[in-house]
């Protein structure tokens, strides 16, 4: 039964007429209607996600998408234990925005797909969760944010912990004034990885549609150790893919302050000169009205931990010193630590006593409640694209700065561009290959 017809179905059906929420766009949908979604990207996170939604008693998860069909067998096995129907299985997402059944696309692809990807499943009347980071440049995720307005889509960005509530109860604390004026937040994310290992070029898989999986970005021969987080064309980096959650709760913390004025970096490949693009260290400052940021990442860095398994789920504070995705708040009158990932906080009075502590949980249940709930009443998600926008926007600009030796650049908010440096202005959009281009109106 395809979309309309279902609808049609449960608008005559007796008794459900007070269960019928008519939408701000006119859609209508009952109250006890099934959300039917597809799943864009079968890696770790698309493969959790998909099985997360498809155990939900309000959604369905109809279809399973990636490039590479290899990835096909275990998002399968987890979504069917999940649910009583099986999803049926495309290369082609395109297969998933032409099915008007669908009301979701759940976009877990790598970066280089965010964008476009989400454009067009907007484009198809498609309500969208989409992976961190938002965009993969800074003009691409400007037009995101034109294409949810332009087609009245919910576009739920995966910051998830946005969404737990020891975060909100942060923020409060903040807003009462208990740490006075805060003037600087350090953002960490400091932690080790592994070094790629070369090797040759070889021939693609069978099974593998990588001119698809390349899509909007450059086909160079296939190279299976060529990591996709390590190379600027398809990534902003390992560092801001980690690290905008952490800028993302420091903005929502101090009231979600949108653009930087300046950013000032320095950074380079030290530790790991294994053939990467993207820099293994980033120091950067952010400069915002009476506010300082600053960003210190890593990636060679084993002593530094994010939190453990055993502390995001329980009444434990990390272990701050070593605490690789913490964010810390300096004000005027007190200190706060606070930890991504369920990890809690614990605030710190003028003399350095401590004052007030909550543990955490982390938030992936509540956002992906916010985003179905959102979808039902067309209200905007607790990390809206734009939202996104503005939280990836530092991780851009740091790089871009990076990519061209480390200038201290300055930004205007009104044309989201760059003031001194036309050479940064030529890096806040990248080149597409056709067919897979973001169009200027989208």
């Amino acid at each position: 039964m395809n979309l309309v017809n279902r609808r049609e179905f449960m608008k005559r059906s007796v008794g459900l007429a007070a269960a019928l929420t008519v939408l701000p766009h006119g859609a209508i949908r009952a109250a006890n209607e099934k959300v039917i979604i597809g799943v864009m990207g079968l890696g770790g996170r698309g493969t959790y996600l998909a099985e997360k939604f498809a155990q939900r008693p309000d959604a369905e998860v109809a279809y399973l998408s990636d490039a590479n069909t290899r990835r096909f067998a275990r998002a399968r096995e987890v979504v069917e234990e999940a649910q009583d129907r099986k999803p049926k299985l495309v290369q082609d997402f395109r297969r998933i925005l032409d099915d008007g059944s669908v009301d979701v696309l759940i976009n877990a692809t790598p970066d280089h797909w965010h964008g476009l990807g989400t454009i067009m499943a907007c484009q198809a009347e498609k309500d969208v969760f989409v992976e961190k980071p938002l965009s993969h440049n800074i003009w691409e995720g400007r037009k995101m944010v034109e294409a949810a307005r332009k087609y009245k889509r919910v576009v739920q960005v995966g910051m998830q912990s946005r969404s737990a509530p020891y975060v909100k109860k942060a923020k409060d604390y903040i807003q009462s004034g208990k740490l006075g004026q805060v003037y600087l937040v350090r953002v960490y994310n400091m932690m080790q990885h592994p070094r790629q290992k070369p090797s040759p070029d070889q021939p693609v898989p069978q099974g593998f549609d990588y001119d698809m999986w390349c899509g909007p970005a450059p086909k160079p021969a296939y190279n299976p150790s060529r990591r996709w987080l390590n190379q600027w064309e398809y990534s902003c980096g390992p560092i801001a893919g980690d690290a905008v959650h952490q800028l993302d709760l420091a903005r929502f913390l101090v009231n979600d302050i949108p653009y930087p004025k300046t950013v000032s970096h320095v950074g380079a490949v030290y530790g790991l000169r294994d053939g990467r693009e993207t820099p293994d260290t980033q120091l950067a400052l952010f400069e915002y009205e009476r506010l300082t940021l600053m960003m210190e990442a890593t990636l060679w860095t084993p002593y530094m931990k994010k939190t453990p398994m055993g502390v995001r789920e329980s009444d434990k504070f990390p272990n701050w010193p070593f605490s690789s995705t913490k964010v810390e708040l300096l004000g005027t009158e007190g200190f706060m630590y606070f930890g991504r990932h369920g990890g809690g906080w614990q605030a710190y009075d003028s003399s350095g006593e401590l004052v007030r502590s909550e543990y955490g949980r982390q938030g992936d249940r509540e956002h992906q409640d916010n985003f179905i709930d959102c979808v039902r009443t067309r209200k905007r998600p607790n990390a809206d694209v734009e939202i996104g926008h503005y939280s990836v926007l530092p991780c851009h600009m740091a790089n871009i700065s990076y990519r061209l030796g480390n200038p201290k650049l300055e930004f205007d908010s009104q044309s989201e561009s760059f003031t001194n440096s036309d050479r940064a202005n030529k890096l806040i959009k990248r080149q597409y290959r056709k067919p897979w281009v973001v169009p200027e109106n989208v």
